[in-house]
């Protein structure tokens, strides 16, 4: 099933219980925090660890996504309340509605194809307010990390709240002009196993920022990691931190 850690629930909570808070989650919440009381988008939601945190912090937060299963998990969690959220996609959000979003978890590369993700651009520029700030990461290809993706090295446990132990690894299926296939693999206790699927597109830099420049934005900042370092000398990311344009290129 592609994307079933976020659409099946029982992989739903696998996810959560391998995806906790972590420096990523720091420099996303400190970059919201530089606009006070902000209009937050989070495009991409998953289950709302960032989302509430973000809401909790004073901001008025949308989480969107269109996995039905993760966003019945987020809105069970505490705090849950203070943020609206909408099971959709980019394409029904609002005009000059945002301060700030947020595409994080490397949503941006799920939006394979170059048709998918212009128009993922267009929708969150029509949704920022002019000179709103868009703030998303995304794998630097030039760390092969896709190389890291199979049975041996990516093999790990993962503890369930009730202390039920799944064993998971990732392999990958195929590999193309940019775009990784991959799987991942679960087994639980009892051994069944279930595996999820998808595709993810790894841009370069330049391919970055011409594609951003193209729908509208300037491009302030990328950095290499969540530290804010050089890309290259960082943790083999393109953390990018771009604004609306007053008028598309």
């Amino acid at each position: 099933m592609r994307h079933a850690e976020f659409e099946d629930p029982r992989l739903v909570q696998v996810y959560d219980a391998e995806c906790p808070w972590g420096p990523d989650d720091d420099f996303f919440l400190a970059v919201v925090d530089e606009t006070p009381a902000a209009r937050v988008l989070d495009l991409g939601c998953g289950t709302g660890r960032l989302t509430i945190a973000m809401a909790a912090a004073g901001h008025t937060v949308t989480g969107v996504d269109p996995a039905h299963a993760s966003l019945a998990a987020a809105r069970r969690k505490p705090g849950a309340d203070r943020v609206t959220w909408v099971e959709g996609t980019s394409a029904e959000l609002p005009t000059d509605a945002y301060d700030v979003a947020v595409m994080t978890s490397h949503v941006a590369q799920i939006f394979a194809t170059r048709a998918q993700w212009a128009a993922t651009l267009a929708d969150l520029r029509r949704a920022l307010v002019p000179g709103g700030r868009l703030v998303f990461d995304s794998s630097d290809p030039a760390d092969r990390r896709w190389e890291r993706w199979n049975p041996v090295d990516s093999r790990r446990r993962i503890v369930l709240p009730d202390g039920r132990k799944v064993e998971a690894w990732t392999e990958v299926t195929a590999i193309a002009a940019g775009d990784v296939g991959f799987e991942h693999h679960y087994v639980f206790p009892d051994g069944e196993e279930l595996r999820s699927s998808a595709t993810l597109r790894f841009r370069t830099e330049r391919d970055l920022r011409d594609s951003l420049r193209v729908a509208g934005f300037y491009v302030e900042h990328v950095f290499g990691g969540w530290g804010r370092e050089p890309v290259g000398a960082g943790d083999g990311e393109l953390v990018v931190i771009a604004r609306r344009a007053a008028t598309p290129e």
